[in-house]
């Protein structure tokens, strides 16, 4: 990969190294790490390699391409096949509309791709270190379960998992909270904004900064997106497979994205410009509507979070609209800002009442469950079809985040049904939680992670 800058280094005047942006995570300047150039596929890697390509072999090639002789190709080769070793088949709701699964890894989320990818990479720029490596982490649920999975038992490695209480499913709690060993669970008396700022203020302590060697895991880190665009190719080789897509452009293509702390929308984002024909991007977002105020607005205004059934998403200052920034307002890229962003991107703020009412529907039309965060995206993606008639014929994907049965205490009574327990949840539910509970105070925290 060519050398990576912050987001608030305009004049990209301080470059850092893939493995120095991933063990960093978070720039000194309290900005994101960026690539400085996003290589592209052309037409040909499309039409002739890409259909016949398996999902591990696909995500080596895009790897590869992106990180362009950084680590050596039989060392990544073997990352990619003990990371991506789970599959993200398309469910086809009707011709015309689908579900991409991201939810068969181990902690039943997508976010498995960018967390076991990650500590794949770091396990690997740690190998030849003598001092532990310490990963603080901030999650609204999914993240935090990922990482407690992709980081158990890893030498040389400890983890801490900021979670805000209360707001997290019983299940997501037990994800996190359950391995004990080198992964320590915090619950915080406060919301996911609350463990996201210790988290980045802990980053810039001096004093911790002194005695411990720290990285995140967050969807901050540049590492976690790199996975996280596989899955956009996949998607796309499954539709071409299926005759839904041609490479011919003639059927344009959505993707529908659930999104909180839009990692996930800006890995598509990355896939797109590596050449992947995407026509639009939807952000689907709960009430914590952020972003749509500012696509229809123009004014980006964190606000306090606002606490919903698709609490994953609750996430009321999204930290990489920094990187979407990015993308669109770079010197090859004509207008405002904001304009170019709003010609590529929709925004829609599903209400809860607005989210079961699309699980309901349908659950009784297809016989197929989405989970709250997959109903947010389905709905926006009807939305956003209603407001565009002219795209009625688009392929639209919507990505499946996380597994059903993640969110039971929701779904259960919404359908009046008890939901079978999926074979990754089994072992779950035996374990014992083990967690420490804090304040929303970085004095806390950093008696908690220099005791440790």
């Amino acid at each position: 990969m060519t050398t990576l800058y912050s987001t608030r280094d305009k004049r990209h005047t301080f470059g850092v190294s893939f493995e120095e942006a991933v063990m960093k995570g978070l720039a000194p300047d309290g900005g994101l790490f960026v690539p400085e150039y996003i290589p592209s596929f052309d037409s040909n890697f499309f039409s002739e390699a890409l259909p016949t390509m398996e999902f591990p072999d696909l995500a080596y090639t895009v790897a590869a391409t992106l990180l362009d002789g950084t680590i050596p190709e039989d060392d990544l080769d073997k990352m990619i096949k003990l990371a991506i070793n789970f599959p993200a088949p398309l469910h086809y709701l009707d011709y015309r509309h689908s579900v991409l699964e991201l939810f068969h890894g181990p902690s039943l989320a997508f976010k498995d791709f960018g967390a076991r990818f990650m500590a794949q990479l770091m396990s690997y720029f740690n190998r030849d270190k003598d001092r532990e490596l310490t990963i603080l982490v901030a999650t609204s649920g999914d993240t935090g379960a990922a990482v407690a999975a992709g980081f158990h038992g890893l030498p040389g490695i400890r983890v801490f998992v900021l979670y805000p209480e209360g707001k997290v499913s019983p299940f997501q709690e037990l994800q996190i909270a359950g391995w004990g060993d080198n992964i320590h669970a915090v619950k915080v008396a406060g919301d996911f904004d609350d463990c996201q700022r210790l988290v980045k203020s802990a980053f810039s302590d001096e004093d911790l900064s002194q005695n411990i060697r720290f990285t995140s895991a967050n969807s901050i880190n540049i590492s976690r997106l790199l996975a996280q665009v596989f899955y956009y190719f996949e998607a796309y080789k499954q539709l071409l497979n299926t005759g839904r897509v041609s490479t011919t452009g003639k059927t344009k293509l959505v993707f529908s994205v659930p999104s909180g702390n839009f990692g996930n929308l800006t890995a598509g984002l990355y896939a797109r410009q590596m050449g992947l024909p995407v026509d639009h991007f939807i952000a689907g977002t709960n009430a914590n509507a952020v972003f749509p105020v500012y696509i229809n607005s123009g004014i980006f205004k964190p606000a306090p979070t606002i606490a919903t059934i698709s609490n994953a998403m609750d996430v009321g200052n999204p930290s990489n609209f920094e990187r979407i920034q990015g993308l669109y307002s770079g010197k090859d890229v004509e207008g405002s800002t904001w304009n170019n962003i709003r010609a590529s991107l929709g925004s829609y703020s599903i209400s809860d009442e607005e989210t079961r009412r699309c699980i309901l529907e349908r659950y009784a039309g297809n016989d197929y469950l989405l989970d709250p965060h997959t109903a947010v995206g389905l709905f926006a993606l009807e939305s956003w079809k209603t407001e565009n008639p002219e795209m009625a014929n688009a392929q639209g994907v919507v990505l499946a985040t996380a597994h059903p049965y993640k969110f039971r205490e929701v779904l259960e009574p919404l359908l009046g049904t008890t939901l079978a327990s999926p074979f990754q949840a089994s072992a779950m539910q035996i374990v014992e939680e083990k967690h420490f509970s804090i304040a929303p105070d970085l004095e806390l925290l950093k008696k908690l992670l220099l005791w440790q």
